[in-house]
């Protein structure tokens, strides 16, 4: 069984680290906002039941996500804004 760690601290997110919310495995893909209002953004891992981006604030992530240890990703993970830079 993985042990899961609790995140408390937002600039320890990382991409290739697997993060358990709501009993469904995530993977983190960038921040988004403000300094004073940053939002974290997850994308399920695959063969989850969920489909859709979720997006956490700082009191949500805090609260809600865990991190699991012995689990990693290695995909790497392309933003909507650098796939639209790099048509034009």
């Amino acid at each position: 069984m993985n042990n899961h760690y609790r995140v408390y601290d937002s600039t320890l997110l990382t991409q290739s680290r697997v993060y358990q919310i709501d009993r469904t495995l995530y993977q983190y893909l960038y921040q988004t906002g403000t300094i004073r209002a940053p939002q974290y953004i997850f994308r399920p891992l695959s063969g989850q039941r969920k489909k859709a981006d979720l997006t956490l604030n700082h009191k949500a992530l805090t609260t809600r996500c865990y991190q699991v240890e012995g689990m990693s990703t290695n995909a790497s993970v392309i933003s909507q804004e650098s796939l639209q830079l790099s048509i034009f």
